[in-house]
């Protein structure tokens, strides 16, 4: 492919680069080179985005099927009317493409209200199993562990008792119908330092993960780039 060419391959290695840099730029301060590699980031990626959306889904499900059902439905043959069921879904993409017009952009609330309705019923079953149940399911584990043999595992044992303590401790902080003092108080507040370990955690692991997006743009500039290092 006329891509893999040696000198394309260097084009498009300054070109990565120096939009790299552009995003980097606002470690400085907000300036017009980052919005200009921020607002093409983001076109690129709605088009990316689009283009395989239209060849990958709405083309071979939405298009071909129904041009093909109304094509035989003018030759005599069989219709294959479960295919028409997808004028549904037609007609909902283009009542949401209505709110680029003025007047008629209240039509687009239908296919949203659609959406947003469908999706949450879909994602509650998920979430109910893979977060809800699957807590409580681990918040009501025995407080001791023991193997295969009968032995007793200390350390499993530890993280058990954590686990339980942290749990209801941070229940009673969340509980106000009874005011926080004396061993409810105390119980309360040590709630909170379990709530703050696991927000730490949690915006540690954030960090880590943008952190190692960074690395990977260093390591980019450095191995792909300016070939300093391997």
């Amino acid at each position: 492919m006329w891509m893999d060419h040696p000198g394309w391959v260097v084009f498009g290695t300054w070109v990565a680069a120096l939009l790299t840099l552009g995003i980097i730029s606002f470690l400085y301060r907000d300036n017009p080179v980052y919005k200009f590699c921020e607002a093409l980031f983001v076109g690129l990626s709605a088009g990316y985005w689009f283009v395989s959306y239209f060849w990958q889904t709405l083309l071979p499900r939405q298009w071909d099927p129904l041009a093909d059902a109304f094509g035989v439905l003018f030759s005599g043959r069989a219709v294959p009317w479960g295919e028409f069921v997808l004028l549904i879904p037609a007609t909902l993409g283009i009542m949401m493409l209505l709110r680029l017009i003025p007047g008629a952009g209240w039509l687009s609330r239908w296919p949203l209200a659609f959406v947003v309705g469908f999706t949450a019923g879909l994602r509650l079953i998920t979430f109910l199993q893979s977060n809800a149940i699957a807590q409580l399911h681990n918040s009501v584990q025995p407080v001791l562990a023991y193997d295969g043999s009968g032995g007793f595992l200390l350390w499993n044992s530890f993280n058990l008792l954590l686990v339980t303590v942290g749990t209801f401790a941070g229940l009673f902080y969340f509980f106000f119908s009874k005011e926080h003092k004396g061993a409810f108080g105390r119980v309360a507040r040590l709630g909170t330092w379990f709530l703050m370990v696991t927000f730490g955690a949690a915006f540690g692991y954030t960090v880590m993960g943008r952190m190692s997006l960074l690395i990977g743009r260093i390591d980019f500039l450095l191995v792909n780039w300016l070939h300093v290092a391997q």
